[in-house]
């Protein structure tokens, strides 16, 4: 059963009014994404290129994040109004402590990009090949904190796996060097950072978490329940803006690119156009989103998503998939369908 806008009324009136931009009368919201500016944060960077914020009265600062887990902590701490992020490390920060003030109003993408990455003529060809193999992670790498999950679905020995820990930056440079087996990350990171190093794609053997039994959602624009309370129309306006910025960047991932390349000069087209593709195949698309468009949450499998972060962390409570998504502020069904070239 999908989440449905009952709660409307809820957000009806602001408590407060938002901040003004000085001497424009634009309200001022600060968003964060995830990571730096590449492929899959460019919808937010054509929103703005287009005009979609400023048609909206918005003035929208956007700025680099260092990665989803630290997303729902910016906002909670008031430096950031809304962001982006992948679900995963937001479900288990408020199933630490379901009283954590942060909620996602739209869901990007469909399926997690959580994955394990190989060489496709190394020792790993299935997932209980891990057993008695190095995988490269850094320590609060999402993927890595649900290994366990990933394990117990896929018929693997925990005990029979060997993690090593490293910085992010040298995860995939150790899978090169063949000092490890494997990686865990996301696949638009790390699979992207293998093809920098030399590995192309058809040379990388992927295991994704949502192919073996972890039917997790993906990228979600996440803001605070007191500040959607105190400015629901500014919510509504920027998750319009923002989905309509990334429809155009499904329906015109060159478009996007060259609005990438202008906020990041030093950008590698062709390299972010391969995340772009890998993104739309791995996490945007499937039967359900081409069936029901974008943003179309099942309360059940995301109170499954909660329910296993809950169960595999053996944290207290339990969070509620209202508590956790809205669909209150999403812009009508017409404009969240697919592009016709992906429909």
């Amino acid at each position: 059963m999908p989440l449905t806008a009952t709660r409307r009324a809820l957000f009806a009136a602001p408590l407060a009014a938002p901040g003004l931009a000085f001497g424009q009368g634009m309200t001022r919201v600060r968003f964060t994404m995830d990571w730096a500016f590449q492929a899959p944060q460019s919808f937010g960077l054509v929103a703005r290129e287009k005009g979609y914020f400023r048609e909206a009265g918005l003035d929208v600062q956007i700025d680099r994040g260092q990665g989803s887990g630290g997303v729902p902590v910016a906002l909670g701490g008031g430096s950031h109004d809304m962001g982006y992020a992948d679900i995963a490390p937001t479900l288990r920060f408020l199933a630490e402590d379901p009283s954590r003030d942060v909620i996602a109003v739209a869901m990007l993408h469909d399926r997690s990009p959580l994955c394990i990455i190989a060489r496709a003529d190394g020792p790993i060809q299935t997932p209980k090949d891990m057993e008695g193999k190095r995988l490269a992670a850094p320590d609060f790498d999402a993927a890595r904190q649900l290994f366990p999950a990933f394990a117990r679905s896929a018929g693997i020995d925990m005990g029979k796996v060997n993690f090593i820990s490293v910085q992010p930056p040298l995860r995939e440079p150790m899978l090169v060097r063949r000092d490890v087996e494997g990686l865990t990350g996301s696949v638009q990171t790390s699979s992207i950072a293998l093809v920098g190093l030399g590995v192309a794609q058809a040379q990388q053997k992927l295991f994704m978490y949502s192919d073996h039994g972890l039917d997790l959602y993906g990228g979600a624009i996440l803001t605070t329940r007191r500040y959607l309370e105190r400015n629901p129309e500014v919510v509504r306006k920027m998750v319009a803006a923002l989905m309509r910025g990334f429809r155009d960047q499904l329906a015109d991932p060159a478009g996007a690119l060259e609005a990438l390349k202008r906020a990041e000069p030093l950008t590698d087209v062709a390299l972010e156009r391969q995340r772009h593709d890998l993104m739309v195949q791995r996490m945007v698309l499937s039967d359900h989103v081409r069936a029901n468009g974008l943003s179309q949450v099942s309360a059940e499998r995301l109170q499954g998503n909660l329910d296993m972060v809950k169960s595999l962390f053996n944290l207290p409570g339990r969070v509620m998939a209202n508590q956790a998504y809205t669909p209150d502020f999403l812009p009508p069904a017409d404009q969240l369908r697919l592009p016709g070239g992906l429909a």
